[in-house]
């Protein structure tokens, strides 16, 4: 590895070679909006699946032509006792008295709890199906492939899925992008998402929708990815930072708050995906509009591709760029950099090994802590639609801080402020009296701001650590880290059946370790975007 002064000087001769363009260029102003905007599509359809998969209140049917009197119709579903509503007597959601004897007693003219104790009277399974309360919903999976009591196992199963889809395509899209270039594969990924929402309209079963889910979900994440990674390396230094930071996850939140919008006027599941397609369709055009970034392309010795862009980009800002771009110094790249890197190269050398170690740990504890706070917040009493847009306005603060955090913090010591204290808002939940409940969300509020704040510093600060020719496999190896973190955190959750305090304790205490292990990362702060491996700052754990 070369000293980090170094380093810096050969990672800058990309920044001044191009420093001609300047920062804020109708240039930079196109490309920071547009891949902002191709970024709302993902958090409209991230959390669909709380609309698609509700699962509306229903109760056993009865078959129409049954001759039942009205007082037997009515008293056809057993009452039992609802957790969730401090034991109250609810109709029973998968059992019924069994038809024959509601029938014998219906022609006799008996009554029921009159004339016959219901808790003698045999029950039976919904043998013919169920009925759906329609005054939330049309329909949703759910209710249209009886997702319910001993079929509800497919319904946690179908966001596993999605989150298997999100896990393969963090693996794959960050190869793939540094192997063919960023901007075919975020449009290739855009056009998947389209087709397979547009296919999932017309899904015959739950499996062919759960496989469509799983192509949605690995597109998903990786035109996330590769849109943030195309910004950081196109854009200039100040103004990456309000991308990488702000801009990218402000516009998420847009789409994640129109969602409960648009589902509330639309309560259709088929109709409502029909919709959500219409916003990726739309970001197709963008092709003509998005350049290629030309790091990777000198990365791959494309130098004169590279230089047409910048070329033009100088001619949109209405500036003369000198006659030779890149010299020949700066094209000389070694062979051993010229070959294709994949993801056996974070872990190569002791360097880079330690990094890739270190952020895969911070990715996956603050994966843990986001989900985990974001999944009991959902369980939360009250409209879906709501609580939805509640939860999704409750990050758009988080995000503002992170960016200025980012653009006058050290690196180091906003990940570690974020983390730790998210960490020590958690651990103080156990010590709050139990009758205090609305003290208890308020610390449980803050704990997710301070996780949703270092998610968006750690995803930038990623950015910056790894060279161009590894960022997005660097960064789609960290995301499929984090994705594993997302598959246990409902297992958090359920630790409060042995105590309601385990969870934030168990949480709390990760967290505030990440925040410390995160001191042992290089500093980016003002440094320059390495572009080889060679470029890359050692690791100061």
């Amino acid at each position: 590895m070369l000293p980090e002064s170094s380093a810096a000087n050969k990672a800058t001769a990309y920044e001044a070679a191009t420093a001609f363009l300047g920062e804020w260029g109708p240039f930079q102003r196109r490309v920071f909006f547009l891949l902002s905007l191709s970024v709302v599509p993902i958090g409209l359809t991230a959390f669909s699946i709380v609309f698609l998969a509700d699962t509306p209140d229903h109760r056993c049917a009865l078959p129409a032509h049954l001759n039942l009197s009205a007082a037997w119709r009515n008293s056809s579903i057993p009452l039992e006792e609802d957790a969730n509503r401090d034991g109250a007597l609810v109709p029973s959601k998968c059992s019924r008295y069994k038809v024959e004897n509601l029938l014998n007693y219906s022609e006799r003219g008996l009554l029921p709890g009159a004339d016959v104790n219901l808790s003698n009277v045999p029950k039976e399974g919904c043998l013919d199906g169920w009925e759906f309360d329609h005054s939330v919903y049309t329909s949703t999976i759910v209710s249209e492939w009886n997702l319910v009591c001993d079929e509800s196992w497919k319904r946690p199963l179908t966001s596993s899925i999605f989150f298997g889809g999100v896990f393969t395509g963090s693996l794959i899209s960050g190869q793939l992008s540094d192997r063919f270039g960023r901007k075919i594969v975020m449009f290739a990924t855009i056009a998947l998402q389209a087709v397979s929402k547009f296919i999932q309209v017309f899904s015959p079963s739950w499996i062919v929708f759960c496989a469509l889910y799983f192509i949605v979900g690995m597109g998903q994440v990786s035109n996330y990815i590769v849109a943030f990674v195309l910004g950081m390396e196109v854009l200039g230094p100040r103004t990456r930072t309000l991308f990488s930071t702000a801009a990218v996850s402000l516009f998420f939140g847009v789409g994640y708050m129109l969602l409960p919008l648009i589902a509330f006027f639309i309560t259709d599941w088929r109709m409502l995906l029909l919709a959500l397609m219409l916003p990726s369709c739309l970001c197709m055009p963008l092709w003509w509009f998005v350049p290629e970034s030309p790091r990777w392309l000198l990365s791959q010795g494309r130098t004169e591709e590279a230089e047409a862009i910048l070329r033009n980009a100088a001619e949109m800002n209405n500036i003369e760029p000198p006659t030779v771009i890149f010299s020949s110094l700066q094209n000389r790249v070694k062979a051993n950099e010229k070959r294709p890197c994949n993801i056996c190269d974070l872990l190569r050398s002791p360097n880079i090994r330690w990094i890739s170690i270190t952020l895969w740990v911070i990715w996956n504890t603050i994966t843990i802590a986001y989900f985990a706070l974001s999944l009991n917040t959902a369980n939360l009493n009250g409209n879906p639609y709501f609580n939805c847009f509640l939860s999704a306005l409750m990050e758009m603060p988080a995000y503002v801080l992170s960016w200025v955090m980012f653009r006058w913090c050290s690196r180091r010591l906003s990940v570690f402020s974020s983390l730790s204290s998210g960490g020590l808002f958690l651990l103080i939940i156990h010590l709050v009296p139990a009758h205090l409940a609305a003290l208890s969300i308020t610390f449980e509020m803050l704990g997710k701001f301070a996780v949703s704040t270092a998610f968006a510093v750690a995803y930038a600060y990623t950015a910056e650590l790894y060279p161009t020719v590894l960022r997005n496999t660097a960064i789609g190896a960290c995301s499929t880290a984090s994705r594993i973190g997302s598959i246990i955190a409902p297992y958090f959750i359920y630790l409060r059946t042995y105590s309601v305090s385990l969870p934030y304790i168990l949480m709390g205490s990760l967290t505030a370790v990440a925040g410390l292990l995160s001191l042992l990362l290089p500093e980016s702060f003002g440094m320059p975007l390495p572009d080889t491996i060679s470029h890359m700052q050692q690791f100061p754990g």
